[in-house]
Formats: structure tokens, C-alpha cells, sequence
């Protein structure tokens, strides 16, 4: 049974963070997905509202549960267009890419070519960070491990986006030319 500081402690939550869950989804899925996702966000908070996390922890604790109902999500959906497929006795249509998305700056348009070479768990630690603005320990708490954990994904992320995007630190090409014999 809940308790009325519980409910008020809910109506806390919803209030002080539904805007920055429902940004986080609209960033991740198509429009007509993401009311449900936010709701199913929360009502995953109200049945763990017992477990709510301290205040400052609060944030990335529900984009750790919407990190996961955005993959169920996508995994349903994957489910369902198999189901069609094979019900259709037709091979399975390609996945629908990202809705395009305007992007005027030429170098802009090349870092997100490089984000999307990146895996999905990069993407996600990249994200998390300039969006949603996390710190190392908000990271961990997101994603499920450690604040140091956490630093560590995103410093390989980080460089695996500077290698995707063709981004060599002047140090790294001294390396690059000495392992291929030399100036050429």
C-alpha cells in the first residue's frame, strides 16, 4: 500500500523530470513512440518509488529506465516487423533509418556520420553526456556501473569518435608516420 509522502515524493519526480525524460525520448524515437516510452518510464519509477534514488541522483537513475524501455522498444518493433515478414512470406523491409534531421554545417554533418559508425553503447555514453550534461557519476547511474566505469566508456567513445571522424591528435600522427616508415 503507498503512503501519501510516497505519492508526494512520486508527484516530485514527475514534475521536477518529466521534461528532460520526455526530451531524452523524443531524441532517441519517432514522435508517435515516445508519450508511451515517458509513460512507461514512470510508471516503472512509481513501482520502484521505494527505491527512488537521493535527489541528485534522481535524474539519471529514470534515464537509466528510459535507456531500457527505449530498448525494449526497439526490440518489440524488431519482434513485430520479423512477425510480418514471415506471416507476409516476404524477406524483412530494411530497418527505417533516423527522421532526417536539417543539418546546415558541413563539419556538423561529418561528427554525426562518425557518431552513427560508432556502436550503439558508444552512442548512448556520448549522448548521455552532451545532452543530458551528465557527470561521471550520473553516468554510472544511467548506465549501470561505476562513476569510474563510466569515465573510462566515455574516454574510449571519445576516442573512437576522433578515430571514426578521422580526428588524429598531433601526437597520435608522429605515431601514425613512424609505424608507416617514415614522411612519405
Amino acid at each position: 500500500m503507498r503512503t501519501d509522502s510516497a505519492d508526494g515524493e512520486f508527484r516530485s519526480v514527475f514534475r521536477t523530470h518529466f521534461g528532460a525524460i520526455n526530451r531524452y525520448c523524443l531524441r532517441r524515437l519517432p514522435m508517435g513512440d515516445v508519450n508511451d516510452v515517458v509513460a512507461d518510464v514512470f510508471v516503472v519509477a512509481w513501482r520502484k518509488i521505494d527505491r527512488i534514488p537521493p535527489e541528485g541522483e534522481v535524474l539519471p537513475w529514470l534515464y537509466g529506465i528510459a535507456r531500457n524501455e527505449i530498448r525494449n522498444r526497439h526490440r518489440a518493433a524488431r519482434r513485430a516487423r520479423a512477425l510480418r515478414s514471415k506471416l507476409a512470406g516476404q524477406a524483412d523491409p530494411a530497418e527505417p533509418g533516423p527522421e532526417p534531421v536539417v543539418i546546415r554545417n558541413a563539419e556538423l554533418r561529418h561528427v554525426m556520420s562518425a557518431l552513427e559508425s560508432l556502436s550503439p553503447d558508444d552512442q548512448e555514453v556520448l549522448l548521455l553526456r552532451a545532452h543530458e550534461e551528465l557527470g561521471y557519476s550520473e553516468l554510472g547511474i544511467a548506465l549501470g556501473c561505476s562513476s569510474e566505469a563510466a569515465r573510462k566508456r566515455l574516454t574510449r567513445a571519445i576516442a573512437r569518435l576522433r578515430r571514426a571522424g578521422g580526428y588524429v591528435e598531433p601526437g597520435e600522427q608522429a605515431r601514425v608516420r613512424a609505424t608507416k616508415g617514415g614522411d612519405q
